[in-house]
């Protein structure tokens, strides 16, 4: 799957992460990984419209050198295929907040109390611009 990959960031607790795009129309998942690196995630954000036995579902996890934790999942489903849409995420020591479509939030919390984020990966979702404030 082709996407974005950003890596070497130094974002900050305190800034807002914003990804802006479009869903695809055909999707199944989308994916959006933040953390250290690929190996160490405080995030994954897999929205899943119909996919892995999922419908209209938000699984979240993190991973410690490869090492998956514990699956979270919200039902709150703010996408909708063939439309723009735009999250952010903000973090401290201890969570992160995610901001959605519609003005729906959650926090998931930072495992590994990372301290910045150096690694951004999108797939599956046709990213037009990140922004960081």
């Amino acid at each position: 799957m082709a996407g974005l990959l950003v890596s070497h960031l130094n974002i900050k607790p305190g800034q807002c992460i914003g990804i802006k795009g479009i869903v695809p129309q055909d999707c199944k998942s989308f994916v959006i990984n933040i953390g250290k690196d690929c190996s160490n995630l405080m995030l994954h954000l897999n929205a899943r419209f119909d996919h892995e036995g999922d419908v209209n579902t938000i699984v979240c996890n993190s991973t410690v050198a490869e090492v998956w934790g514990e699956e979270q999942r919200e039902t709150t489903f703010p996408f909708h295929q063939g439309d723009g849409a735009e999250i952010c995420f903000s973090f401290d020591k201890s969570e992160v907040t995610v901001k959605l479509p519609g003005g729906h939030e959650f926090k998931f919390p930072n495992r590994q109390s990372l301290d910045e984020v150096n690694y951004i990966a999108v797939n599956g979702f046709h990213a037009k611009g990140l922004n960081f404030d």
